[in-house]
């Protein structure tokens, strides 16, 4: 092996080490030895005349120089690696990791309809799921992709539609409560009810938004429970059917609960339309061969409303 072909062989055990946060978890991964990745590192740094991991015990922690290296060549690294497989999957069947960084509500309500079939026609792919309620940076998180709505995404992302185009908000309550509370008539009869409120981590309560014939309302009710947004969203439906208050959530994660009874729709003509979620993707970077069998497959699926 050539010198420089050593060093590139070097810094890839070093990085698959940092990202992975130890010599095991990043053997189990590379499919190699922990002593040959530790072999490896120590290489590079009596190379490089400097430490690059603070090894204990318990963790291996990147050094500044570590950490800078990382961030310099973890991107690089990432590149050759996908055209690596990019060039690898023009002569067969696309293979290799797909990772997705996405809303509950995505995982809950896009998802289920798109999943199981492209696994079913791409078998060699193996998909993983990241459910995450914040906008993240998805390279430095490690994914391929995301799912959000149009209003967070940057300009610098390609967007492609997934799922339904257009959703509601919908409000339900559970029958007990209607008949012990009454029926709002108008959204801002909800400022004398019980309500069931979500939050993003770190952030207030949004006031809920109601619009009609070009009407719109923002109210702020009163909460009886308040849980974070995706994550705590079926505690607070269950709560709802339980009688706690009125509930205000995508349409169809409450679609169910109205079909059985359990919830009754509350202001039906006030529910707010909005456009549906877009997987996007960073449109400087060649596009890994398992996303880009996940983009067409996602674009040749029949349209939705």
């Amino acid at each position: 092996m050539k010198h420089g072909e050593a060093d590139m062989a070097d810094i890839g055990a070093f990085l698959a080490v940092a990202e992975a946060g130890g010599f095991r978890e990043a053997a189990r991964v590379t499919s190699s030895s922990s002593s040959a990745l530790s072999d490896a590192v120590r290489r590079l740094e009596a190379r490089l005349g400097v430490r690059l991991l603070n090894r204990t015990t318990r963790s291996v922690v990147p050094t500044e120089a570590g950490r800078v290296l990382m961030e310099r060549a973890g991107p690089a690294f990432g590149e050759i690696g996908a055209a690596l497989e990019h060039a690898r999957n023009l002569s067969g069947r696309p293979a290799g990791a797909l990772k997705l960084n996405v809303p509950v509500s995505a995982a809950r309500l896009v998802l289920p309809r798109i999943v199981p079939p492209f696994l079913a026609a791409y078998p060699d792919i193996r998909l993983e799921i990241v459910t995450d309620e914040n906008f993240v940076d998805i390279i430095a998180a490690g994914c391929d992709a995301g799912i959000r709505y149009d209003e967070r995404l940057e300009q610098d992302m390609i967007a492609v539609p997934i799922g339904p185009r257009v959703q509601r908000f919908a409000s339900g309550a559970s029958p007990a409560y209607l008949a012990a509370r009454g029926r709002p008539e108008h959204p801002r009869d909800l400022l004398a009810h019980a309500c069931i409120r979500s939050r993003f981590a770190g952030r207030p309560l949004m006031p809920w938004e109601f619009e009609r014939e070009g009407e719109l309302v923002r109210v702020d009710p009163p909460a009886s429970l308040v849980v974070q947004a995706g994550g705590g969203s079926d505690l607070g439906v269950m709560a709802a059917i339980d009688g706690a208050g009125i509930v205000s959530l995508f349409e169809d994660w409450l679609r169910p609960h109205f079909a059985s009874g359990a919830l009754v729709p509350v202001l039906e003509p006030w529910w707010q339309s909005f456009s549906g979620p877009f997987l996007y993707y960073p449109g400087r970077r060649l596009v890994p061969a398992p996303l880009r069998a996940f983009i067409d497959f996602v674009k040749a699926m029949p349209g939705e409303r």
